[in-house]
C-alpha cells in the first residue's frame, strides 16, 4: 500500500516504440545486461497495489520504470521514470504495478541514457518484446513538480538504440472468503470489482425494512426525480454522507429553471497546483421513473412497461464505481481539483449534469470529464465493452487521437486486453447492421468516438471538453429501463460457459473501474485536449 501522502499523478506518455534486446554496449564496451539489475522482493510483487520495492545494480546502468511510481521528493505519483544506478548501489521505489496483467517489464540501458524505445499503444510490453515491432521513443526530462527528484519521461525523437529488458511476474492479492464463482481474482487491490459489486448489491437490496419510510427496503430504491419523492431524497442524504465520510468537501447542488429541476451530489478535493481546473468523474444516480404501473406488461408482448424501482444496471453500477473511486482518491492531493459527482435527472434529458456544467464558478474550467453509465453487461461476458470518447466531429476518422491513444495505452498492457481491443477495432470498422451496444460480441473491447452522446458526457462536450466513458449493452438489454433491471438479472445475462454471472460482473466492474482510475491519474498531470 502507498503509505505516504501523494500529491498528484503523473504522465502517461503517448508513445509507440522499437524492439527490445537482451543486452547492449557502445563501441565494443562492456555490455549492460538485464541480470545486472536485481529486484530484491521479486518473489512477492503484487499487482494492483502500491508497494515498496528495492532495486540493486551490479554495474553502472539506467533503468526505465514504465509504471506509476512515487517521487520521494515531492511525494507525488508519476507515470514512469528513469533512474541511474552506479555499481553496488540500490534504491527503494514505491510503485503501482498493473492490476490485471501479471507480466511486468523494466527496461535496462547504459548509465545516464536519456532516450528509450517503448511499446506501441495497442500492445502489451510482452507482446512488444516478442514481436519486435518498431515505434517511436521517449526521452528523459526534468521533474516539474516542486521538490520533485526523479525525472519524467515525455515523447522523444530517438529510441537511443537497443535495450535490455527485465521480465518479472506479479500476483494480485485475493480475499480469503471468496471463490472463483464470486470473482475472487478481482476481489482485492487499490480498487477492485468486488467492492463495486457489493455496492450495487446494497443499493438495490429489496429486502423489506418496515422502519424505512422512504421506500420500505434495505437498499435505496425508487430513485426517480420528483419534488418530495422520499426515496429520491433518502438516496441523496445517504450518498452525501458516504462522500463526507471519505473526507471530501461535499455539496448538494439544487438547480431549478422554470419547471425543470435537478439535484446533484458532488464531492471536491481542491487541487494544489491548478485549483481552478476541475477534473470531473461522474455517473447519474437517478433511475427511469414508471410510465406504467410496476407490474404492467405491454399488450401483445411479454415485455414489462417502462420504469424500474432498482436500476441495478442503469445506473447503480456507475454510481457504485464513482463511490469506489472517490474512496481511494480522497486520500490524494492532486494537481487539479478532483470532483466526483452523482448526477440526477439524466433520464429526463441530462438536467443534472447540464445544470452543473452551465453554472461553473467564475474562472473555473473543466479539464476533462469521465463518465460511468451502464457498465457491467459487457466483456468478459459475451458482449462488447465500449470505451467511448469525444466529441466526434467528422464521423469517418478519429478526431480525438490523444484520447484514443491513451485509452489503448492503458487497456492493452495494464489489463492485458490487446487482443480484445483488436477485435473491437475490426468490428467497429466493419460496421454491421446493429451497433456494438446492441448485439453479442465475444472477447471484444471497442474504443471509438461516440456517435451518439446519450449520457452525461454530452453536457461537458458542449463546453468543448474532451471526455471518456465506458458502457456495455444498452438497447439490446431486455431489462433496459424496466422493472427487471436487477442485479440477479445482470448475473443471469452475464453467465458464460466458463464463469458464473457474478464472477463475470465482478471482473467487468474491475476492468472499468481500474480503467477510469488510470485515465484519471493521467489526466491530473496531463489533461487530454479537445482536438476538434
Amino acid at each position: 500500500m502507498l503509505s505516504l501522502r501523494l500529491n498528484a499523478f503523473g504522465l502517461i506518455a503517448l508513445m509507440l516504440m522499437a524492439p527490445l534486446a537482451g543486452c547492449f554496449g557502445e563501441d565494443g564496451g562492456e555490455k549492460v545486461r538485464a541480470s545486472s539489475l536485481t529486484v530484491v522482493q521479486a518473489d512477492s510483487l503484487e499487482g494492483g497495489m502500491w508497494q515498496t520495492i528495492e532495486l540493486k545494480a551490479s554495474q553502472d546502468l539506467a533503468v526505465f520504470l514504465p509504471y506509476f511510481v512515487q517521487d520521494p521528493g515531492s511525494l507525488r505519483a508519476q507515470n514512469g521514470t528513469v533512474l541511474d544506478l552506479t555499481e553496488g548501489s540500490s534504491v527503494e521505489i514505491s510503485i503501482l504495478l498493473p492490476p490485471r496483467n501479471p507480466d511486468i517489464v523494466f527496461l535496462v540501458g547504459e548509465y545516464s541514457r536519456t532516450n528509450w524505445p517503448i511499446r506501441a499503444a495497442d500492445e502489451s510490453w510482452m507482446d512488444w518484446i516478442e514481436d519486435g515491432s518498431e515505434g517511436s521513443s521517449v526521452q528523459v526530462t526534468d521533474n516539474e513538480d516542486e521538490g520533485g527528484l526523479w525525472p519524467w519521461v515525455v515523447p522523444g525523437n530517438s529510441t537511443g538504440g537497443e535495450v535490455a529488458h527485465l521480465h518479472l511476474t506479479t500476483e494480485r492479492p485475493q480475499r480469503s472468503d471468496l471463490t472463483e464463482e464470486n470473482g475472487v481474482g478481482a476481489s482485492e487491490g487499490w480498487v477492485n470489482g468486488r467492492d463495486v459489486y457489493e455496492w450495487v448489491d446494497f443499493i438495490t437490496d429489496e429486502t423489506a425494512d418496515p422502519l424505512d419510510p422512504a421506500d420500505g427496503a434495505v437498499g435505496f430504491l425508487d430513485r426517480w426525480i420528483g419534488n418530495g419523492n422520499p426515496g429520491y431524497e433518502d438516496a441523496i442524504t445517504y450518498f452525501e454522507g458516504v462522500m463526507v465520510g471519505y473526507g471530501l468537501d461535499v455539496q448538494v447542488h439544487r438547480f431549478q429553471s422554470g419547471t425543470l429541476w435537478a439535484v446533484n451530489i458532488c464531492a471536491y478535493k481542491t487541487g494544489t497546483v491548478y485549483p481552478d481546473e476541475w477534473l470531473v468523474f461522474g455517473a447519474h444516480f437517478d433511475i427511469a421513473p414508471y410510465a406504467t404501473p410496476p407490474t404492467a406488461v405491454i399488450p401483445g408482448t411479454e415485455q414489462q412497461g417502462y420504469g424500474t424501482r432498482t436500476g441495478a444496471y442503469d445506473n447503480a453500477a456507475g454510481s457504485s464505481m464513482v463511490l469506489s473511486t472517490a474512496k481511494v482518491l480522497a486520500d490524494f492531493d492532486a494537481r487539479r481539483t478532483m470532483v466526483f459527482c452523482l448526477w440526477s435527472s439524466e433520464e429526463e434529458g441530462l438536467w443534472g449534469s447540464s445544470a452543473f456544467a452551465g453554472d461553473l464558478p467564475a474562472g473555473v474550467t473543466v479539464s476533462n470529464y469521465l463518465n460511468l453509465d451502464m457498465a457491467g453487461i459487457n466483456y468478459p461476458g459475451d458482449f462488447a465493452l465500449s470505451v467511448y470518447l469525444g466529441p466526434d466531429g467528422t464521423g469517418d476518422v478519429i478526431d480525438q487521437k490523444g484520447m484514443y491513444h491513451l485509452a489503448e495505452w492503458i487497456g492493452a498492457d495494464a489489463f492485458n486486453l490487446a487482443d480484445q481491443i483488436e477485435n473491437g477495432r475490426e468490428e467497429w470498422a466493419a460496421g454491421g447492421e446493429s451497433p456494438l451496444w446492441e448485439n453479442n460480441y465475444k472477447d471484444t473491447v471497442a474504443i471509438y468516438e461516440s456517435p451518439t452522446a446519450r449520457s452525461d458526457h454530452d453536457s461537458f462536450q458542449q463546453l468543448g471538453v474532451a471526455t471518456l466513458g465506458w458502457n456495455g449493452v444498452v438497447d439490446g438489454y431486455p431489462c433496459y429501463h424496466k422493472t427487471c433491471d436487477k442485479l440477479a438479472t445482470m448475473e443471469e445475462y452475464m453467465t458464460t460457459d466458463n464463469a458464473t454471472g457474478e464472477a463475470n460482473l465482478v471482473h467487468s466492474w474491475d476492468i472499468v473501474t481500474w480503467w477510469a482510475v488510470y485515465a484519471f491519474l493521467h489526466m491530473d498531470q496531463s489533461p487530454v485536449p479537445n482536438e476538434l
